[in-house]
């Protein structure tokens, strides 16, 4: 089912507008290099195809993990042997690029720099890092997309009627395309993958159409009930958040591992996490904010699977970190004074004088540098005349907050001349 042309290929629609470089590659047969980056099963390889059966040229594959120094040299020595007798240009298509070692990279440069070869090379790791700048320098460098779950449902869809896959001879439930999709995690090789040995469990079993259990059955993956935009999605992370709330790290990871398994997206769960980092822990840990801030980042750097990992180390720690919601009442009735109007006039003396005139209207007057006081604290007005006895932040005594709640009951009494 490797797409033949260009407009076979699932996704990448931003490289294969009119006037793109991709498109130009092929269809104009301009040479150049590629240097194609982007996640498993997104058509690198596709691509690399596709460049030589559309330009006729021969196409050589170097696999990246077996190859050595000679192996490049070699394929590239033979394609300029045959573009000097026989005129036909040579696609060398290197895949997992990154491993390659500097000796490995720089055996390639003599073939782009003189264009006997038209290098398209792939990489899943950030070529910045790990591919060489000459090489860097002298390819374009294409990113491809995570393919989205319409783009392999247009995949399965294609492989359930073309000739080259199933050729309509078999259907596919509802539930058992949607529980493929799911496991397939936008790589279209793996959906394919999975189809096929579904595809094989349904015709052992003499069925037309392959359903959920048989689709179960021949991955040996239970369908997780679950809808990203249904009751599961909202009844799932607020188990997940409120087992985080209970201190419970064993169910909290129960429903991480069903929110991960099921498809949700990563960046979602992160994204609550940091909430509740503030919201249900707060200064009772001031670390557990930075931890789950850190997950999030790492989610946006490397992505699942790996990236479990992160999520996981995140939901424990907030999980076993003593409690404190003192941070979400502080500012629910702060807010909630604002919107009964009590909105009082900023003290003059805390009003900005760094204007010319401020002073002339008492702007600034008064101000009491707090550096100048003794523990750096001095006995001020900050808040305006409305909100003189207004306590909003009140700390529990849990964990580290118990610490902050002794020092914050002396500096609020310096402060307020107590």
């Amino acid at each position: 089912m490797r797409p033949r042309t260009l407009d076979e290929l699932a996704g990448q629609q931003h490289l294969l507008a009119p006037g793109a470089p991709l498109r130009r590659l092929v269809e104009g047969d301009q040479p150049m290099s590629l240097l194609l980056w982007g996640p498993p099963g997104v058509g690198k390889t596709t691509i690399a195809s596709i460049v030589s059966h559309s330009t006729n040229r021969q196409f050589v594959e170097v696999s990246a993990v077996a190859a050595g120094v000679k192996e490049v040299r070699a394929a590239i020595d033979s394609a300029r042997r045959r573009l000097g007798s026989t005129g036909e240009e040579t696609v060398l298509f290197v895949d997992e690029v990154h491993r390659f070692t500097k000796a490995q990279q720089d055996a390639l440069l003599p073939g782009v720099e003189n264009r006997w070869v038209t290098l398209v090379a792939a990489t899943t790791e950030n070529p910045f890092f790990s591919v060489i700048s000459p090489l860097l320098s002298r390819s374009l460098l294409l990113t491809l997309e995570p393919l989205t779950d319409d783009d392999v449902a247009g995949v399965v869809a294609a492989a359930l009627s073309d000739e080259r896959g199933l050729g309509g001879t078999l259907g596919l439930d509802d539930d058992a395309r949607a529980h493929l999709l799911r496991l397939a995690g936008g790589d279209a090789r793996r959906a394919l993958t999975y189809l096929e040995a579904a595809a094989g469990a349904a015709e052992a079993a003499g069925a037309s159409t392959i359903d959920l259990a048989t689709a179960e059955r021949a991955v040996d993956r239970a369908a997780v009930r679950y809808d990203r935009q249904g009751d599961q999605h909202y009844d799932v992370i607020s188990a997940f958040i409120k087992s985080v709330r209970g201190s419970d790290a064993d169910a909290a990871l129960h429903y991480l591992a069903r929110m991960i398994e099921a498809g949700e997206d990563p960046r979602f769960i992160a994204r609550r996490l940091v909430i509740s980092a503030s919201e249900d822990v707060g200064l009772a840990d001031p670390t557990a904010l930075t931890t789950a801030v850190a997950a999030a980042q790492a989610v946006q750097l490397i992505g699942l699977p790996e990236a479990r990992l992160n999520l996981a180390q995140a939901t424990i720690a907030l999980a076993v970190a003593p409690k404190s919601n003192a941070v979400t009442t502080a500012i629910d009735a702060a807010q909630a004074d604002v919107r009964r109007g009590l909105i009082g006039a900023v003290p003059a003396h805390l009003r900005d004088a760094h204007y010319a005139g401020s002073k002339q209207i008492g702007h600034g007057g008064g101000y009491v540098y707090a550096h100048d006081e003794p523990f750096g604290i001095a006995e001020q007005q900050y808040a305006p005349d409305e909100l003189l006895d207004s306590e909003y932040y009140r700390p529990t005594d849990h964990g580290a907050e118990a610490r902050v709640k002794e020092r914050w009951e002396r500096v609020r009494n310096i402060v307020r001349g107590r």
